[in-house]
């Protein structure tokens, strides 16, 4: 690829990447601000809905090392780095899924309450886990450009069918994001094959995230508002 396709790869994470992060990071500004306004209290009594505003705090690092390193040289040192924030991220998002849970069994929840903390979760979740395939898949956007995709860590359909492609295709931002999307709904690959074992491991740990959200807190709150 040439000067064009990187400029583009360091757009897509100057920009695209940025634009997918503030909707996550809002998503849980709203939650924590109508949490602490509605009063809805978690196990956790001395945070309660101000857990969502300090689950921010990860997703910020990230936003911020992502406008860092669309300008940085070093991409395998980036590609590293990207990983281990992406992980605090993610583990920061799975305690706030285990606070509800472990509330939902001790004591009784708004069922507004549980329906938006399923939603708001699920939908962060997805965000956060489409950037991490963007980010992962060949080492990020800028190696992909710089190596034509020479190791893949997934397989999509335009890959296997390049003739059914358009014309100098590669996949993008929103292309990871709808993986994520599928992969949160169906529990499984739908749309791109993982090839690798973290591919693998990413795409079951979004699965079981979103199970626990969907299926346990989602549905709870289906079953109060109902009854």
């Amino acid at each position: 690829m040439g000067r064009t396709e990187l400029a583009e790869a360091r757009h897509e994470a100057r920009t695209e990447a940025t634009f997918f992060l503030v909707i996550a990071l809002g998503l849980l500004v709203a939650l924590g601000l109508v949490s602490v306004h509605q009063q809805w209290h978690l196990r956790a009594d001395a945070i309660g809905g101000w857990l969502w505003l300090l689950l921010c705090i990860p997703e910020l690092v990230l936003l911020a090392f992502v406008q860092v390193s669309a300008r940085m040289d070093d991409h395998v040192q980036v590609h590293r780095s990207v990983q281990g924030i992406f992980g605090l991220v993610v583990l920061a998002n799975a305690v706030g899924l285990g606070v509800v849970v472990y509330s939902l069994l001790t004591q009784n929840l708004h069922g507004g309450q549980l329906l938006a903390t399923a939603v708001v979760v699920w939908l962060t979740n997805v965000i956060v886990f489409g950037l991490w395939y963007w980010t992962l898949d060949g080492g990020g956007a800028v190696q992909r450009a710089l190596h034509q995709r020479e190791l893949r860590d997934f397989q999509f359909p335009q890959d296997e069918n390049p003739g059914l492609a358009p014309p100098a295709w590669y996949p993008r931002l929103e292309d990871y994001t709808y993986v994520a999307f599928t992969n949160a709904i169906a529990f499984s690959p739908t749309d791109a094959m993982p090839l690798t074992r973290w591919a693998k491991w990413l795409m079951a740990l979004e699965s079981a995230l979103s199970v626990v959200a969907i299926l346990v807190v989602a549905a709870r709150a289906v079953n109060v508002v109902g009854s």
